[in-house]
C-alpha cells in the first residue's frame, strides 16, 4: 500500500508565526517556563496544544487573569492567532500583565476594517460563527453592533437595509457559502434600489483566508488521486471541516480523524493508495505519525 502525505498540508504561515512566538517565549523563560500563558487554546488542534503544554505553555481563560496578575509577577500572556476584543487588552493593561500579541496579521487587518466601517456608521454583517474566538474579537471592535450569520437562511432574515451595508467574513469560513450569501444580499439590495426604497449598494469584502482557500483545488485533486483519503484535524477547526468537505466532494472514501485511535481499518479494504492531509492547524509531525501507523499495519 502506498501512503502519501499531501505536500501542501501543514501549518499556514499565520499558525507558524503564532507557534514560533510561543516557543520563542518559552525558550526565553528558561527555568520559569511555568510563567508563560496563552489566553485560550493556541490553535484548534489538541495534539499541538499538548506538545506545547509539555514544553511549559499553560492555557488559561479570561477568568484566570486576575489570579495570575496577583500571584505571578513574571507572567507573560500570549494573545493567540484568533485575536481578542479591545476589552481584553484594556483588562490586561489594568492588571499590569506582560502581553505578547500573536494575533494573525490577517485577523488584525479584518479587525481594522470592521472598526473603520463601524466608525463610518455602516451596518456590518459578518459571515461567521458568533461564539468563535475570531468573531468575538470582531464583535468587540464594533461594540457588538453587527449582525453575525453563518447560513443563507440566516441572511434571509435580515430585512433592514436603510443604512449603507458592508459584508465581510470570518477568515476561516467556506468561501463558496460566503459567495452564495453575498449573491443573495446583492440581489436583495438591488431589488430594494429598483423599488426606490434605498439608494446604497452592498459593499462586499471577501476576507476569507487565502492560505485556506488556495488549498481547496489542489486538495481535491490529491483526494481524487487516492483510493482512500484520511483527513487529520482538530474537531473544532473551522477550516478543517471546510477542507474535509472538499475531499468528500471528489472522494466518498474520505475520513476525518482527530486521533489515530479513531481509524477504522476496514476503511482500507481493497485500497492500494492512501492520501493524508489536514487543516492549516494540523502539525506535520502528527500526519507523519498517522502515515507511519498505516504503513506499519499494512506493509
Amino acid at each position: 500500500m502506498k501512503v502519501t502525505i499531501d505536500d501542501r498540508a501543514g501549518f499556514c504561515w499565520g499558525v507558524v508565526r503564532t507557534v514560533d512566538i510561543a516557543e520563542e517565549t518559552l525558550n526565553q523563560a528558561d527555568d520559569n517556563r511555568s510563567n508563560t500563558y496563552i489566553l485560550g487554546h493556541i490553535i484548534h488542534n489538541p495534539k499541538e496544544i499538548k506538545r506545547l503544554e509539555n514544553k511549559g505553555l499553560q492555557t488559561i481563560t479570561h477568568e484566570q487573569l486576575d489570579d495570575i496578575a496577583k500571584n505571578d509577577k513574571n507572567a507573560k500572556v500570549i494573545i493567540r492567532a484568533h485575536g481578542e476584543p479591545p476589552a481584553t487588552y484594556k483588562r490586561t493593561e489594568e492588571l499590569g500583565l506582560n502581553v505578547i500579541d500573536a494575533t494573525c496579521p490577517l485577523v488584525t487587518n479584518l479587525q481594522n476594517r470592521v472598526k473603520k466601517y463601524h466608525q463610518l456608521g455602516y451596518q456590518i454583517i459578518i459571515f461567521g460563527k458568533k461564539e468563535h474566538a475570531e468573531v468575538i474579537g470582531l464583535r468587540g471592535v464594533c461594540n457588538d453592533e453587527c449582525i453575525v450569520i453563518k447560513t443563507l437562511s440566516e441572511a434571509e432574515q435580515i430585512t433592514d437595509f436603510n443604512r449603507q451595508t458592508v459584508f465581510m467574513s470570518q477568515t476561516t469560513m467556506d468561501k463558496h457559502v460566503f459567495r452564495q450569501v453575498k449573491s443573495y444580499l446583492d440581489s436583495k439590495i438591488n431589488d430594494l434600489i429598483d423599488l426606490g426604497e434605498i439608494e446604497n449598494k452592498l459593499i462586499g469584502r471577501d476576507t476569507t483566508c487565502r492560505a485556506v482557500t488556495s488549498r481547496e483545488e489542489p486538495l481535491m485533486k490529491f483526494a481524487d488521486s487516492n483510493d482512500v483519503m484520511i483527513f487529520v484535524s482538530g474537531k473544532n477547526s473551522s477550516n478543517g471541516k471546510s477542507l474535509y468537505n472538499s475531499c468528500l466532494k471528489v472522494n466518498p472514501n474520505s475520513y476525518f480523524i482527530e486521533d489515530i485511535g479513531e481509524i477504522d481499518w476496514s476503511w482500507f479494504d481493497n485500497a492500494d493508495t492512501v492520501g493524508i492531509s489536514g487543516a492549516t492547524s494540523t502539525p506535520q509531525w502528527y500526519m507523519e505519525k498517522v502515515k507511519q501507523t498505516i504503513e506499519d499495519k499494512f506493509n
